[in-house]
């Protein structure tokens, strides 16, 4: 097979000979469009001179790409079924900027590309790539878990398998999901789930709650402790990076259907402290309680915004806090452009801080090459230094409520002047003060000092007296002491000096000063942005606070320039008013519903539950109340069978054992039948998890699937973008509720809501007359409510017109009936033509996207926040470490690396280098390593870099080879099997701009699966391909929690991974 003058070999004899690969396939001549594409000797496809057939509606289908986590908005251009290009989506502004008017005809559109990055366009081989798999896997009965000796199996024998369980390695009896799926009953969980909850408040005894429910109590893990939830809690489902659209659809099969709480993704391997800090910062007061958007909220109080951008294209100066926009965060597509233009049209300046000369910081004009976790410490030395030289804005930070930020001209205001209780030594700030500690008015009025007078308000009430506080009162009433939440601050970054914050940062101190004098200088056009840097330590949350404190001192929310919260999108989950389809709260009919502590303990206070009743402080892990998705805790937590074991893993597109810091005992956890007893995955390949699975479902790639992915708050415009099959899918194809269809993770979960008989699948799934039996009877409900729009129908799109129809039909024509059906696609959105002409219309555009004028009014943003800021984070400070029974502040404190028991934590003299990571512009997760014409074809390798001082200091030259090892893995390497390892080593390559003292190697290389190693299938050797397996991956050397001991360090605020509070030694090989 050849493509673009590159020779993919595809051998019979050595090389994929097995058909479960498309490899295989591809070398059998079955690949769709294979033979007009060089299949067959001669068969190559020719174009007459100046042909170019791209340049018509009928040849593109835009979808959206997942190269990485930016998803933007793309272009595939296919030609006889395949596709062979991938550009951007000009109607979106993700890929141009200004974007096409959405109005604009296809026709028109398509002679237009939008930019897209090399990654992106690489996608052509993720897609095809060799090494995907296309039948179901089953591990050999007699061999162990990770062996990769496979057997293929028919999809149905594998779903009965999963459902029944039984003896189906020759190892014992396995689980079935039959068995875990305990309380079928929507009233029995309704009642159980009440019953637990008064256990868990004290309001029930144990011994009542057994009585009463004594039929019933073998539907529960313990009946002891019933606040644990039932047997079905002990299915679990792990996903990677799953997005929007497949999110809601496994919610609602594992959670509403199956009755398990137990849905995971993976954010705290990313940045999710950085999510946390912003939703508690904007977290909302409402009925008594906090309403951060990750906890449960009601839609009419709101939440908290996770994630908010600077207004690069406005801006004067920004402050990049441990991230790289020419090279990753959300993305290099828009925000590359946005930066370059922004230089060399306006001197738009910049800041990078990392602890490497970036592509990015190359081009700033400041590099400021903190220690790993130097961040805090800068940004609360910039805060001294702006609150010492009164360079804060302060009519801004005096308004306290909604009143006095509009008398000033603001959408927002903070709580820097509101009245904070402080604890009895008046070194803390516990809570804030509340009227009726003060006997002025209720217990949710908040309190104000006025010109010295106290005043209860409320601070988001739409009309009232505009309220200007005093920024630095403090006092005692009625025998409570209190401070504002502001002389809080200063009495913070007052602690240490401005040299003792650069030291603990590493950079000098007239660095300090430089950032703060020009991040001061530039009115409400300067934002402090931040990512992934600052946040992935043990202290990641506190960490993000303190960057973030620092847009507040210049009051730059909702400003043209300033910070941003972006366009949002149009709600695909019907929540709004007079959506056709609400999926999110309805159309499930006979809902089960689920209860019980997760097993990550994650949106769970440890001091609410029964087993804090019983055994108070220490927990025997850490608990996380403030956070989700804790990844990381999952695996781990049901190795120790805490809260409780598990009995089934349910793995989709992700790769803890490869991704997650110090995660070899993660490895040994998933090889242990008697931890696990069933894990089965569904996946593009055989990656480095699930090998260890029992079973792999092959699943459908990103440009033949359906997603709803959210635009980030890069973008100004409000747009909504959607993910569709724009190839057919290159797996086989299975019948479920008596329809065909492509073997994918919607279809397997649909088989087994066959088999067990969950409610709200099959016929009239959704309602009377609303089958839900495919992947395209949910999302393209979806589809159908973006089209109606978020304004009970006043803001539809137009319905298609007659000739944009014959284009829909056209691009299509390619795609089996298995996928592209016009007539099921239309009932799948109940029939009607007016709304299935809307839907046709948002699929070809490949979204929904709001005009370019919409970004600004005036000069503010056109889409805002609009709320309060919290400098002093009330919900975060009532809140105590499960494991000390501690407080956590309500203020960003500096830490340094603590464990799960919160001690203090040091790795001595014998590792005397600071280990941390980045990405590269042309590497992913995983799958890029199977793109040969970008990432491997540039860059072979990852490399371990040091600064050139260190090097010679150990006798080091470029092109050395040395191993990594640390004091959680002394040896430096990765248990695969018992006696099978991959080492933990990489070429040195050395060069100045990486800070000494520190180590640092690019992640996406060093796979031990993905096709890089040999596996047998049906008995046939599959070799592998060792490009894959180069460059080493810096992970399995990160320290491992020694409290706990067989998980990496985590953030017990944010939830995130610790990746750079590791420390290392590097050995010459």
């Amino acid at each position: 097979m050849e493509v673009d003058g590159r020779r993919i070999r595809l051998s019979r004899r050595g090389f994929l000979k097995s058909t479960a690969f498309l490899g295989g396939l591809a070398a059998a001549s079955g690949l769709p469009g294979f033979d007009a594409w060089g299949g067959k000797r001669g068969g190559r496809r020719h174009l007459a001179a100046n042909a170019y057939p791209f340049d018509r509606p009928e040849g593109v289908i835009y979808t959206c790409c997942l190269q990485c986590h930016t998803a933007c908005t793309i272009k595939a251009k296919v030609l006889d079924g395949v596709m062979v290009k991938v550009d951007g989506n000009p109607y979106s502004p993700m890929n141009m900027n200004p974007h096409l008017p959405y109005t604009m005809k296809p026709q028109d559109a398509v002679v237009f590309d939008g930019r897209l990055c090399s990654k992106g366009q690489a996608g052509v081989q993720t897609l095809y790539d060799p090494y995907r798999i296309r039948k179901v896997l089953k591990r050999k009965p007699g061999s162990r878990r990770g062996e990769n000796k496979w057997v293929t199996i028919d999809f149905d024998k594998a779903v009965d398998e999963i459902v029944n369980g039984g003896d189906l390695f020759g190892e014992g009896k396995v689980p079935g999901l039959k068995d875990l799926f305990a309380v079928r009953d929507p009233a029995v969980m309704k009642e159980l789930k009440a019953d637990a909850a008064a256990v868990a408040r004290g309001d029930m005894t144990a011994a009542d709650f057994r009585k009463k429910h004594r039929a019933r109590l073998d539907l529960l893990i313990d009946p002891e402790h019933p606040d644990l939830g039932p047997v079905n809690n002990q299915f679990v489902f792990l996903a990677g990076r799953i997005e929007h659209g497949r999110k809601e659809f496994s919610q609602r099969w594992l959670k509403n259907a199956f009755g398990s709480v137990n849905w995971y993704e993976h954010t705290t391997v990313c940045e999710q402290s950085h999510h946390i800090a912003y939703n508690e910062m904007t977290s909302r007061y409402k009925g008594g309680k906090w309403h951060p958007v990750l906890k449960e909220y009601r839609e009419d109080y709101g939440g908290g915004k996770h994630h908010m951008k600077p207004d690069v294209p406005n801006c004067e100066f920004v402050i990049f806090f441990g991230t790289s926009p020419f090279e990753a965060n959300f993305g290099p597509t828009n925000w590359t452009s946005y930066i370059t233009n922004a230089q060399a049209k306006r001197n738009f300046r910049f800041a990078v801080v990392d602890s490497r000369l970036s592509k990015t910081a190359a081009k700033a004009n400041y590099w400021v090459p903190v220690r790993p976790g130097g961040d805090a410490p800068l940004a609360l030395g910039m805060l001294r230094w702006i609150i010492e030289n009164g360079r804060y804005n302060e009519a801004y930070l005096r308004a306290a409520n909604r009143a006095a930020a509009a008398a000033n001209g603001d959408t927002t205001w903070t709580n820097a002047t509101h009245l904070v209780r402080l604890s009895g030594d008046g070194k803390r700030g516990v809570k804030l003060l509340r009227g009726d500690e003060c006997k002025l008015c209720g217990e949710h009025s908040f309190m104000v000092s006025v010109g010295g007078r106290l005043r209860p308000f409320d601070p988001y009430a739409e009309k009232g007296e505009p309220l200007v506080g005093d920024l630095f009162a403090e006092g005692e009433v009625n025998g409570v002491r209190y401070k504002t939440a502001f002389a809080l601050l200063r009495d913070l970054v007052m602690e240490r000096s401005l040299e003792q914050w650069a030291e603990a940062a590493g950079v000098p101190v007239k660095q300090v000063v430089a950032l703060a004098r020009e991040f001061t200088s530039h009115g409400r056009r300067a934002v402090a942005d931040l990512y992934r840097g600052p946040v992935q330590h043990t202290n990641g949350y506190y960490n993000g606070q303190a960057i973030l404190t620092l847009n507040l001192m210049v009051g730059n929310g909702d400003w043209k320039g300033g910070l941003m919260v972006g366009g949002g999108h149009w709600h695909e989950d019907g929540s709004k008013k007079g959506q056709p389809f609400p999926v999110k709260k309805g159309l499930h009919p006979g809902k089960v519903g689920s209860f019980g502590v997760t097993l990550s303990r994650e949106k769970w206070h440890y001091e609410d539950t029964t087993l804090f009743r019983r055994h108070g402080y220490p927990a025997r892990r850490t608990w996380y109340p403030y956070t989700g998705n804790v990844y990381q805790e999952v695996i781990p937590s049901a190795a120790d069978g805490y809260p409780y074991p598990i009995k089934a893993l349910f793995l989709h597109k992700g790769t803890p054992a490869f991704s997650v810091p110090g995660a070899n005992a993660t490895i040994e956890t998933l090889r242990d039948p008697k931890k696990i007893p069933l894990v089965f995955a569904d996946d593009i390949v055989i990656g480095e998890t699930s090998m260890y699975a029992d079973y792999i479902f092959p699943d459908t790639a990103i440009w033949e699937r359906w997603g709803l992915p959210h635009l980030t708050p890069a973008v100004p415009t409000r747009g909504s973008k959607v993910r569709q099959p724009a190839v057919a899918p290159l797996v086989e194809t299975c019948t479920v509720f008596g329809v065909e269809q492509p073997i994918s993770m919607e279809a397997l979960m649909l088989a087994i809501a066959e088999r067990l008989g969950l409610p709200g699948y099959g016929r009239d799934g959704f309602g009377p007359g609303l089958d839900f039996r495919t992947r395209e009877d949910f999302y393209l409900k979806m589809v159908a409510n973006i089209a109606y729009g978020d304004k009970g129908g006043k803001d539809k799109v137009p319905p298609a017109g007659t000739g944009e129809m014959e284009i829909f039909r056209k691009a299509r024509r390619h795609l089996a009936g298995t996928v592209f059906d016009e007539k099921r696609w239309k009932a799948a959105v109940g029939g009607g033509e007016d709304l299935w002409r809307r839907v046709v219309y948002v699929l070809n555009r490949g979204g929904r996207f709001e005009g370019a004028e919409k970004a600004y009014e005036g000069a503010r943003m056109h889409h805002r926040f609009a709320s309060q800021f919290n400098l002093f984070v009330e919900h975060v400070a009532l809140g105590r470490h499960s494991m000390t029974g501690e407080n956590f502040s309500g203020l960003p404190i500096f830490e340094p690396v603590r464990d799960a028991a919160g001690r203090v934590v040091t790795t001595g003299d014998d590792y005397p280098f600071q280990l941390f990571t980045y990405k590269l512009i042309l590497g992913g997760q995983s799958r890029t390593i199977s793109n040969y014409w970008t990432m491997v074809s540039e860059q072979e390798r990852n490399y371990v870099q040091m600064n050139r001082s260190d090097g010679r200091r150990l006798g080091l030259r470029d092109g050395d080879l040395v191993r990594l090892e640390g004091p959680s893995n002394s040896r430096g390497r990765i248990p695969l099997l018992d006696s099978e390892f991959k080492e933990v080593v990489g070429v040195v390559r050395l060069e100045e701009g990486i800070r000494p003292g520190t180590v640092v190697a690019s992640w996406s290389y060093g796979h031990w699966a993905y096709g890089s190693r040999d596996v047998t299938v049906d008995g046939a050797l599959v070799k592998g391909d060792p490009r894959r397996g180069a460059g080493l991956c810096p992970n399995a050397v990160m320290m491992v929690d020694p409290a706990v001991r067989n998980m990496c360090l985590s953030d017990p605020i944010g939830g995130s991974c610790s990746f750079y509070d590791s420390w290392v030694r590097v050995v010459k090989v």
